[in-house]
């Protein structure tokens, strides 16, 4: 029998397992007079977000910078309340990925390679993923973010194998490329097809 193409799975969190209910923040938009997608194209602005994927400020700065980039589109009030929806917004795992990173498990490592926030041990617990993997590699924890190559050489470590037998999975095309060029096989995830046919090898 031909030998698997990886011997472990390195697998993004948000857009492949982890996606959040931004209803709030779109009803907020909308009565405030904005385009809906207003808030995140702010809030995931490199100079506020990158910061906070590098653990370098906390949830309520993050809060404020979104109010800060919303100022001048609607009114001081709108602005708050729809960076603290925002920043605060709930979350949800798909329960087909969830299953199907379990099953991996039990054949090879599992290492979740997210660029994330420092509460994000929180997060987990709370969605049951804390036991989902068998490490968590997590920007705002080692100090760099995806593409840089680092961090997937972080979380090859953590797995115990060399960069070129780890099959990593992601939704962001240029992270994907990344792990490429590391030797990694990479998967562009658009839906659980995705991971499930990855993971067949």
């Amino acid at each position: 029998m031909d030998r698997p193409s990886y011997d472990a799975v390195l697998c993004d969190l948000d857009g492949v397992i982890r996606f959040y209910d931004h209803t709030e923040v779109h009803a907020l938009e909308r009565a405030a007079g904005l385009p809906e997608g207003s808030t995140a194209e702010v809030a995931f602005a490199p100079e506020a977000d990158l910061p906070l994927l590098l653990g370098r400020i906390s949830r309520d700065d993050w809060v404020d910078a979104i109010a800060r980039g919303l100022a001048g589109r609607t009114s001081a009030e709108q602005a708050r309340a729809l960076a603290q929806a925002f920043g605060y917004a709930p979350s949800w795992a798909d329960a087909e990925a969830v299953a199907l990173l379990r099953q991996a498990r039990e054949r090879t490592p599992v290492v979740l390679v997210t660029n994330a926030t420092t509460w994000l041990d929180g997060d987990l617990a709370l969605l049951g993923l804390d036991d989902l993997a068998d490490a968590v590699v997590n920007s705002s924890r080692v100090g760099v973010a995806k593409p840089d190559p680092r961090i997937y050489r972080i979380a090859a470590a953590e797995a115990g194998v060399p960069p070129e037998r780890c099959l990593f999975v992601d939704d962001n095309e240029a992270n994907v490329e990344a792990a490429r060029a590391l030797g990694m096989t990479g998967v562009v995830h658009t839906d659980p097809s995705d991971l499930r046919r990855a993971l067949a090898g």
